[in-house]
């Protein structure tokens, strides 16, 4: 099992990589949302940059030349010195809704969203997984990959494939919380679906990139909506694909946005291959570390607590969580328009003198 740590990509949404196994004890990753970008250089986010390689390379030498300029020497957004991550952030969090045929709404100013036109009781219990090979949205991202190892001589990065939690409520809505209590196999049969193609075609884009020579053996599921089940719910309904996934996997992330996850940390650690979890900072980070000691732990850090704190109150929680939670990552993703560089800078300082 490897570790992973947090990477967030130019205009990105969060996600993680391998660690290289010499990360400081406490280590920073920062991130920017696309409006962040489009208000500094007028990028367009919209269908273009996720369909047009070429384009959205354009694109992200701006974007690194704007942070170089803003942060010098701080290599925000970098996942290889020599090569431009042109994968990581295409259709956002919706590539496995889209493969089910959820058409996708592009802005451009933000990631992309998915239509809300649930699946009826009906369409679910038809519901198989798609034949990847021959499923024209996936074949139309896979043509991409042409293009940029053409471009870049190998093909980095990384898809945001969700987890089964989410996959499954953007295909049935707020009604999946409802089928928990009373269609428990509608909702068995929802997640094994969702569940089968991310494994289906994130070992499909691993294999793609293997023949560039980049070999990545790891998977990041995003419970980003398990506080709004019980950790009960979750045992029985998203951890069995949580397990699935780590197991066909040598290494798996988790991600819980900046949730307190204390009611979910014992089947947390019931999972195999963990090599990454975060949480909120509001979480029991002490129990954490003997909960999870062989992964790579990080902090989301809200922009609100960045924005709103004193400096005084953002180096006590930094130094609370170096005492308690390190060796980690500290996460401050979704940064907005409107915070100065001044106060992202601070951060940075004082975790240095940690």
């Amino acid at each position: 099992m490897e570790q992973l740590i947090s990477y967030i990509a130019p205009s990105a949404p969060a996600t993680r990589r391998p660690a290289t196994g010499n990360e400081l004890p406490v280590r920073v990753e920062i991130g920017f949302t696309p409006n962040w970008y489009r208000s500094k250089l007028g990028i367009d986010f919209s269908e273009q940059w996720h369909n047009d390689p070429k384009y959205r390379k354009e694109t992200l030498i701006s974007m690194r030349n704007e942070l170089d300029t803003r942060f010098p020497g701080r290599k925000i957004g970098v996942l290889e010195e020599n090569s431009i991550d042109l994968l990581t952030g295409v259709y956002g969090a919706c590539t496995i809704a889209a493969i089910y045929g959820i058409p996708i709404i592009y802005s451009k100013n933000n990631w992309p969203n998915c239509i809300h036109q649930p699946l009826n009781d009906l369409e679910i219990k038809a519901l198989t997984p798609p034949d990847l090979d021959n499923n024209p949205f996936f074949q139309k991202l896979m043509k991409q990959l042409d293009w940029i190892g053409k471009d870049q001589g190998k093909i980095i990065g990384f898809l945001n494939w969700q987890g089964v939690l989410n996959n499954a409520q953007r295909l049935r809505g707020e009604q999946l919380l409802i089928d928990m209590f009373v269609e428990p196999e509608l909702v068995m049969h929802l997640m094994n679906c969702v569940c089968t193609t991310m494994i289906d075609a994130a070992k499909q884009l691993h294999k793609y990139q293997k023949r560039s020579h980049v070999d990545y053996q790891f998977f990041t599921v995003s419970n980003c909506l398990v506080n709004m089940i019980s950790p009960e719910q979750y045992r029985d309904f998203v951890m069995p694909f949580d397990i699935k996934i780590a197991q066909a996997f040598g290494s798996l992330g988790i991600h819980n946005c900046a949730w307190n996850a204390d009611p979910y940390m014992e089947y947390y650690a019931q999972i195999p291959n963990l090599g990454y979890i975060d949480m909120g900072i509001k979480s029991n980070m002490e129990s954490a570390k003997k909960s999870f000691p062989k992964a790579r732990r990080a902090i989301m850090y809200t922009p609100m607590d960045l924005n709103s704190k004193s400096l005084s109150q953002i180096r006590q929680d930094l130094e609370r969580i170096a005492q308690l939670y390190a060796p980690c990552d500290v996460v401050l993703a979704d940064i907005e328009d409107g915070m100065p560089d001044e106060k992202i800078i601070q951060l940075l300082n004082i975790v240095e003198k940690i």
